[in-house]
């Protein structure tokens, strides 16, 4: 099977879809030469094996759609140039690596994803079902779905959605569970599309199933790839804000933010683990540990000063909500070494107001780059929502958005203006925060597991000589 498109103009020339070869030049094109590319695949009559990064369901309900929304692009080049759909998605996180179990639950499975596609594109999606072991998840892709494949390719149906892929036992295993899934998948299809960028781990359904199958970049993967580059080579000023759970989960990713960005803000208990190893200070929630892995970054913002410190926090007795009586803000310039703290739990909208070193760094900012949730959601929103007003009140800067708690608070604060965003020039919305931090970890967005397997799989294709082939013809 030639998996490329062989269409030529009146003199013999290959062509793209669309444009010619050389139209695509390679300095001017932020995507990898050798990164094989959806338009280019032959997908006439060809079963195509869709993973996506539709993680958007929690308790059985979608709670935003928009990563659902950037792949039906996708969805629409491989139907209209002829391709039958085959997709899959991993939803939340079934496997338990600490007891090395695997739990099925139905309000992780895809059922609520496969209704709104049905609602969305009107064609009507077949969910195969499979044995499920407890604690084990699915071991095999049974023969039964053949049944739905040669109906699939009757034009029957319009497409089959497979089960959460992390249900399956061999998703995130490394020997033969992994290799035989791997197999299975690849059985099912003629051509392999990656579409997930948010989904940058190694796992079977991403990586190790391009290694039986000609494998391309989807649309959605291509823009990412193309704008976390910018994100790479912005224009300064660079802003950064970064939030998150556990500092000693994000020293790499801070690190090599520390030395892009010409300003840093931090938020959640990040910053609280900061202000504890600055200030000497104990906040309830923030481990020892964490506290002297964050003393390095404080001895090196003592020489540089990029940090923009937050200056008004806001603590609370209890992280059971939003208590009368319960929450205060403070001043961060009031703390005193040796003092306890209890739950810092957001930052005060004050700390966004003008004449703040913060509001000035957003201000003059050209690139501004979020990942952070401010406060603890859902009670305490309030300095996430100034963070986001503040943020759009610079109408010159790019501004980018990753991350899908993220965009879900941006959506429910300021719904108007988060559908403005989606629309603007100005901004851009990263379906995985996480990914683009790893990106900016390894400075090289082609380092990527999963994009790494998707040019290997064009080598051992033939894309990339078939790509030479098309330009020297031109």
């Amino acid at each position: 099977m030639v998996p490329y498109l062989n269409q030529k103009d009146s003199n013999g020339n290959v062509l793209r879809v669309g444009y010619t070869v050389d139209d695509h030049d390679q300095e001017k094109d932020p995507l990898h030469p050798s990164l094989p590319l959806l338009q280019h695949a032959d997908l006439e009559d060809k079963v195509v094996l869709l993973r996506v990064d539709h993680n958007v369901v929690k308790k059985g309900k979608i709670l935003d759609q928009y990563r659902i929304d950037v792949t039906l692009a996708t969805m629409y080049n491989i139907i209209e140039r002829g391709g039958r759909l085959v997709i899959m998605s991993h939803v939340g996180r079934p496997y338990d690596k600490k007891t090395n179990t695997l739990t099925v639950k139905q309000d992780e499975a895809v059922d609520a994803i496969v209704g709104y596609l049905q609602r969305k594109l009107r064609i009507k999606f077949a969910i195969p079902k499979f044995h499920i072991f407890e604690k084990e998840g699915i071991h095999d892709i049974d023969t039964s779905i053949n049944w739905l494949i040669q109906d699939l390719r009757a034009r029957k149906i319009g497409g089959i959605y497979l089960p959460n892929t992390r249900w399956f036992a061999g998703e995130e295993d490394k020997g033969e569970k992994m290799e035989r899934l791997a197999v299975q998948l690849a059985a099912l299809a003629d051509v392999y599309v990656n579409d997930a960028f948010g989904s940058w781990q190694p796992h079977t359904s991403t990586y190790h199933v391009t290694k039986y199958l000609p494998s391309f970049a989807g649309l959605c993967m291509q823009d990412e790839l193309s704008n976390v580059r910018a994100v790479l080579e912005p224009k300064r000023p660079f802003v950064a804000i970064v939030a998150g759970a556990k500092y000693d989960t994000k020293i790499g990713p801070l690190t090599a933010i520390y030395r892009r960005v010409d300003h840093l803000i931090l938020g959640g208990l990040i910053y609280n683990t900061f202000l504890c190893a600055k200030y000497g200070v104990k906040i309830k929630g923030v481990e020892d540990s964490d506290i002297v892995l964050a003393k390095d970054l404080v001895e090196q913002d003592r020489n540089e000063g990029k940090i923009l410190e937050l200056p008004y926090v806001v603590e609370s007795d209890t992280l059971e909500g939003r208590i009368e009586g319960k929450f205060r803000t403070l001043h961060i310039k009031d703390f005193k070494p040796g003092e306890d703290y209890q739950f810092i739990v957001d930052v005060d909208p004050a700390s966004f107001e003008p004449g703040t070193e913060v509001h000035k760094g957003l201000e003059s900012a050209k690139t501004i780059f979020v990942n952070a949730v401010m406060g603890l959601m859902p009670s305490f929103w309030h300095g996430t929502s100034k963070m986001d007003e503040t943020i759009d009140q610079n109408r010159t800067a790019q501004k980018f958005f990753g991350g899908g708690d993220t965009l879900q608070e941006f959506k429910s604060l300021h719904p108007g203006l988060y559908h403005a965003a989606l629309d603007s020039p100005k901004y851009y919305m990263f379906t995985g925060g996480g990914t683009v931090l790893k990106v900016l970890e390894e400075a090289d967005p082609f380092g990527l597991p999963t994009v790494k397997a998707l040019i290997a799989s064009g080598e051992a294709y033939g894309y990339q000589k078939w790509r030479a082939g098309c330009t020297s013809k031109i």
